[in-house]
């Protein structure tokens, strides 16, 4: 495992500057899929595309089981000293790199003979679609066992250690229109006050109970009402609520309740509020026996002294989609600490970079360790 990851390390750092320098955000990912098609082809495989989206898909082999590898390739759009641009802030760069450095391993190590491969690199993760426009082309279909990866801040884990699970929360939101009557402020008894509306959504919204083992939070990220004119009292407002829970039971329990205080609400101010339900993000749904191959690779690649317990962290991910929608897929993530800082999302985030091969080390052997299981049954 050694040799081969070190004699792909310089090829793999060009690969990581090339895709970090040439950010592309969610569906427009163009440049990055025609790149990402040329090298595999180079490398002498055959690749997948889409008529409808963005991304690709290699897959190695024969035999009923597969066992697949996603990578996100989108950026995202954020100001980066003062101008707005595409940009990798959250290691989809690294993702690709690393799904790349696997698939160029296996190949030097040798492909099992009745066991299949596939690279997924997927489109939009920051939209929270790619994965479901995939699911839907039927590109999982046929996986048995799917294995992703992502970085870590140093909030979480330390650099040179990883995690076999990255428990990510549910997330999702609520948007609408609260719809009163404007009125003069010098005669508010005539009219009903948006403001004065949303004001009292967020009471609700404070007043809500929950389980207290389960991490959840709801919070008004927007409230909008108003004009120049301070002398009128608005009587329409637009909303947005941000819903968070660390479990999917959680996250339903949690959107009835919100549901619940805004019917409460207009019903008590007399007005007409209009909302949509976006769900957003599912929690992780990790399967122990992937879980467990992939610790053990973990343990063999890094030491069993690096590996860190199953992180759990409010951030939202569609890789979890693949679970919910193929319960018969055993999927995890990895967890891979970098010394990433400030943070992730950050505009001048920065990691090390070493990490890349100890992540293709570890993502390697952890379809070895896969390939292996399944032999032994």
């Amino acid at each position: 495992m050694k040799e081969s990851n070190e004699s792909h390390r310089a090829r793999i750092n060009e690969v990581f500057d090339y895709l970090h320098a040439h950010p592309e955000v969610s569906w427009k990912e163009v440049g990055t899929t025609a790149y990402l098609k040329k090298l595999i082809e180079q490398e002498g495989f055959t690749v997948q595309t889409f008529d409808e989206c963005t991304g690709l898909v290699v897959e190695v082999g024969e035999g009923e089981t597969c066992i697949g590898i996603r990578a996100d390739m989108d950026a995202l759009w954020q100001e980066v000293n003062s101008v707005f641009k595409a940009n990798h802030s959250c290691g989809h760069d690294a993702h690709m790199t690393m799904g790349v450095g696997t698939l160029l391993a296996m190949k030097e190590i040798g492909f099992p003979e009745d066991i299949r491969l596939k690279w997924i690199f997927q489109p939009a993760e920051e939209k929270g679609q790619g994965a479901l426009k995939l699911l839907s082309l039927g590109v999982l279909d046929n996986v048995d066992y799917l294995y992703g990866v992502h970085l870590r801040p140093i909030q979480e884990i330390p650099n040179g250690t990883a995690s076999a699970a990255i428990c990510h929360g549910a997330a999702g939101l609520i948007k609408g229109t609260i719809q009163g009557e404007d009125a003069h402020a010098a005669r508010p008894h005539l009219g009903k006050n948006a403001i004065e509306v949303g004001a009292a959504i967020i009471q609700g919204l404070q007043a809500i109970r929950m389980d207290p083992l389960i991490p959840c939070s709801v919070k008004m990220t927007k409230l909008q009402a108003g004009s120049e004119t301070g002398n009128i009292i608005p009587g329409k407002a637009s909303f947005t609520l941000d819903l968070r829970a660390q479990t999917n039971d959680a996250m339903r329990t949690l959107r009835t309740k919100v549901c619940e205080v805004i019917q409460s609400v207009e019903s008590i101010y007399h007005v007409k509020i209009q909302y949509i339900v976006h769900e957003g993000l599912v929690a992780a749904i990790v399967n122990e026996e992937a879980y467990d191959l992939m610790a053990e690779a973990i343990c063999e690649v890094i030491g069993a002294d690096n590996l860190q317990p199953r992180i759990e962290t409010p951030g939202g991910e569609d890789f979890h989609f693949y679970s919910l929608y193929k319960p018969n897929i055993k999927a995890t993530m990895l967890g891979l600490g970098c010394d990433l800082s400030p943070g992730l999302h950050h505009p001048n985030m920065t990691f090390n970079h070493n990490c890349l091969h100890t992540g293709i080390a570890i993502l390697t052997q952890t379809i070895l360790n896969t390939i292996k299981s399944i032999s032994a049954k």
